[in-house]
C-alpha cells in the first residue's frame, strides 16, 4: 500500500511501521527525529489534524527552559521541586536539568535550526518567569512553541524514514490479550502492538500494527469550559492508555493558568506567564495591586497555583467577572511590542492595547501534570508502549508545574523513548515476547446511523460546564461527588450513543473527553489533601475526621 507526507492528498495508510507514534508535537516530532538518525528504522507520526503544527506545542509562548547566566542545575532541580510543592520525582528532576540543556542544543539549535532571541549585542535574551529564581528561559518572541514545532517538521519532512501523516485519529491501541484469540494470552502481561486509525477523509478504519507505539498525544484541557488548549487537547492518550489498562497517576493535578485573556463572545487566549515576569501586576478593577494579600514575598511571581486561586478568591469574593494585568505601566511600548508581538497584535484585535491599556484575565485550564505513568525512558506500565510529553507523567511536575519547563520535558523524554527503543530494536528482544500478529479488523457492520453532531456537541458542552463548576480550581467533597454521578450518567450514555454510530472524529473525542473527565474527577475526590494545584476547599474538614 502506498503511504504519504503530510502534504500529500492522496494516500492509503500502510498497515505497519517499526514505530508509531501518535501525535506531533514536540514530544512526539523529537522521538520520530532521533529514531529517524538510523536510515534502517521506518516511523510513521500520525496527527488528527490537518496541520502537523496544530499542537499545544505550537501555542506555547514563555519559552523553554535552558541554563542561563550563574546557573546551576541544582538551583533548577530547587526551583521545580518548590513549584511542586516538594511532590515531584526528584530523579526525574535532575535528569531533566541535568541533560535537558544539551539536548536542547542538539535538537531545537542544531537539528531544527532555531534561533531563539538575542540582545541588541548578540547574546541570548535571557527570559524570567514565576517561581525562577533567575533568567533562563530561551524565547522567539511571544510564539516560541511555533517556532520550534516549524523547525521540527521540517527536519523531519528531509527524513526519507519519516511517514507524517494527518488527519488520522487514533481510537484505541491494539493490545494482547484484549485483541488476541489465543486464550493463553490471558496469563502474560499487557502488551501494545499498534493501534486502529480512523483515516478522517475516508471515514474508513486501519489496523496499524507496530513493534513499539509512542502516545504523544498532548493534554485535556478541553475537557474544560475554559481553557487555553487548542481543539484537539481532549485526553485522546490518556483515555486510550486507560482502556488499555495503563497506570494512570497524578490525575487530579490540573493546572490553571492564571491569565487567560477575557473578551466576551470569544476564546480564552494566553496571557503568558512572561508578561509578569517582565514586570506585568495584577490589579482588581478599582485598580489595586493584590498579590501582596496572598504572596508577600513573591507577589505576582508566585508559583501558577498560587496565583490563579488568588484571582479566583477576588473573583469569587468580590463578584468580579475578570482581574486586570497591567504591563503598559512597567514596560515602554516598543519593547512591549517587540516581546509580546502576539499578544498584541491578539490584543489589539479585541479593542485592547497593551501597550497602554489594562488587560482583562481570567484563569483557565491550561495543563495536565498526571498522565500515563512512565519511567525514565518513556516505558509505561504496558509493555511495547512509551509516552512523552503532556499525555505522561514522568514525575518532572508533581502537583504543579514549574513555567517553561514542559517543552524541556518534552524534548527530554522524547530523546531517552527514542534511545530505549533504538535499543530494544538492535537487541531484537521482541522475539523475547508473545507478539500479536492477527489481531481482529474492526468491525462496524450493522452501524448505518451517522452520528449526530448537535449531541455530541450538547454532550461536550455538558461535560465542560461539569468539569469546570464542579472539578475546577476550587473543589470539594460534595462538587466532586456531584460531578461523578452526573459524569457516569453520561459515560453510559455516550458509550452506548458511540457502539450504535458510525464513527468520526469528534465521536471518537467525545468518547475520549469523557473518560478523561471521569478519570479526573476520581483522583480529585480519592485524594482530599489540597497540594499544588489540586485545592480542596474541605481539606481541613476531611483531615479533621480522618484523625478521629
Amino acid at each position: 500500500m502506498a503511504i504519504r507526507k503530510s502534504i500529500n492528498k492522496n494516500f492509503k495508510i500502510q498497515d505497519s511501521s517499526d514505530v508509531l507514534i501518535i501525535g506531533s508535537g514536540i514530544a512526539g516530532a523529537t522521538t520520530a527525529l532521533q529514531l529517524a538518525r538510523n536510515p534502517s528504522r521506518q516511523i510513521t507520526v500520525i496527527t488528527r489534524s490537518q496541520d502537523p503544527k496544530e499542537s499545544n506545542t505550537r501555542w506555547a509562548q514563555g519559552g523553554v527552559v535552558s541554563r542561563g547566566p550563574g546557573d546551576d542545575p541544582k538551583i533548577l532541580v530547587s526551583d521545580i521541586m518548590k513549584a511542586s510543592a516538594n511532590s515531584s520525582n526528584i530523579e526525574a528532576v535532575q535528569l531533566l536539568a541535568n541533560e535537558g540543556p544539551e539536548i536542547l542544543q542538539d535538537i531545537l539549535i542544531e537539528a531544527a535550526g532555531i534561533t531563539f532571541d538575542q540582545t541588541d549585542s548578540g547574546e541570548i535574551s535571557w527570559g524570567h518567569e514565576a517561581a525562577h529564581s533567575l533568567r533562563r528561559i530561551l524565547h522567539v518572541g511571544d510564539s516560541t512553541g511555533l517556532s520550534i514545532i516549524k523547525g521540527l517538521l521540517s527536519a523531519l519532512k528531509r527524513c526519507p524514514n519519516v511517514d507524517i501523516l494527518t488527519e488520522v485519529t487514533a481510537i484505541d491501541l491494539i493490545t494482547s490479550p484484549h485483541h488476541s484469540s489465543d486464550p493463553l494470552d490471558t496469563y502474560r502481561p499487557i502488551s501494545c502492538h499498534g493501534a486502529y486509525l480512523f483515516d478522517c477523509r475516508e471515514k474508513k478504519v486501519h489496523r496499524y500494527l507496530a513493534p513499539l507505539t509512542v502516545l504523544a498525544t498532548g493534554g485535556l484541557g478541553r475537557i474544560f469550559l475554559n481553557t487555553t488548549n487548542p481543539p484537539g487537547s481532549r485526553g485522546d492518550g490518556l483515555s486510550m492508555a486507560h482502556r488499555a489498562g495503563a497506570r494512570i497517576v497524578n490525575a487530579e493535578y490540573i493546572q490553571f493558568h492564571p491569565t487567560a485573556l477575557s473578551v466576551p463572545n470569544s476564546e480564552c487566549f494566553l496571557i503568558s506567564e512572561a508578561v509578569r515576569g517582565e514586570g506585568g501586576i495584577l490589579l482588581s478593577p478599582e485598580g489595586r495591586a493584590f498579590m501582596a494579600d496572598y504572596a508577600p514575598q513573591d507577589k505576582e511571581l508566585a508559583p501558577r497555583d498560587i496565583v490563579a486561586r488568588a484571582i479566583h478568591h477576588q473573583m469569587e469574593s468580590h463578584g468580579y467577572s475578570h482581574v486586570f494585568l497591567d504591563i503598559a505601566s512597567h514596560m515602554p511600548a516598543s519593547k512591549i511590542r517587540n516581546r509580546f508581538p502576539t499578544i498584541w497584535s491578539t490584543c489589539l484585535k479585541a479593542g485592547i492595547d497593551i501597550t497602554q491599556d489594562l488587560i482583562p484575565v481570567v484563569p483557565a485550564a491550561h495543563y495536565f501534570c498526571g498522565g500515563v505513568l512512565v519511567d525514565r525512558w518513556g516505558r509505561s506500565s504496558i509493555e511495547n508502549l512509551f509516552a512523552v510529553g503532556e499525555s505522561s507523567c514522568t514525575g518532572v511536575h508533581g502537583a504543579n508545574r514549574l513555567a517553561s519547563t514542559s517543552l524541556l520535558e518534552g524534548l527530554v523524554w522524547g530523546t531517552q523513548a527514542a534511545r530505549k527503543i533504538e535499543e530494544v530494536i538492535s537487541q531484537n528482544s521482541f522475539a523475547k515476547l508473545p507478539i500479536l500478529y492477527n489481531p481482529p479488523a474492526w468491525d462496524e457492520k450493522g452501524l448505518i446511523t451517522d452520528p449526530d453532531s448537535a449531541l455530541i456537541q450538547g454532550d461536550m458542552q455538558t461535560i465542560q460546564n461539569i468539569m469546570w463548576h464542579y472539578v475546577g480550581l476550587v473543589r470539594s467533597a460534595e462538587r466532586l461527588s456531584r460531578a461523578i454521578r452526573e459524569l457516569r450518567h453520561l459515560w453510559n450514555e455516550i458509550e452506548a450513543f458511540y457502539r450504535t454510530s458510525k464513527l468520526s472524529d469528534s465521536l471518537i473525542g467525545l468518547r475520549n473527553i469523557i473518560e478523561a473527565a471521569l478519570i479526573i474527577a476520581q483522583a480529585a475526590q480519592h485524594n482530599n489533601h489540597s497540594l499544588g494545584c489540586h485545592y480542596r476547599q474541605d481539606s481541613i474538614a476531611v483531615e479533621k475526621r480522618n484523625l478521629i
